[in-house]
């Protein structure tokens, strides 16, 4: 069983660099991604592979926000933000059939 402490640390630098990653690179990518989507246009295949990267990397940090909810305001922003992504995909595809 893991040192509390060493698990806080952990959990720290686990935060960090996915905090940093999400303000320098994924919130900027989903909303370029949002704009394009409100202006009509469709998911490409690499749209599509960061949108499963972000859900996957969103389930396996659901344990880690768990234990610091202090994050969970942050957590629910995104994924309103990646559902009106997929939302707005879906209507689009949908107004292109």
């Amino acid at each position: 069983m893991k040192d509390p402490k060493e698990t806080e640390t952990e959990d720290h630098g686990i935060l960090a660099a996915s905090i940093e990653r999400l303000e320098e690179q994924d919130i900027p990518r989903a909303l370029d991604l949002k704009d394009k989507l409100d202006q009509g246009g469709v998911l490409d295949e690499m749209d599509i592979g960061f949108l499963e990267r972000v859900f996957t990397e969103a389930e396996e940090l659901k344990p880690l926000v768990e234990r610091h909810p202090e994050h969970l305001a942050l957590a629910a922003r995104l994924m309103d933000l990646y559902h009106a992504i997929t939302t707005q995909a879906l209507k689009n595809e949908a107004d292109k059939a």
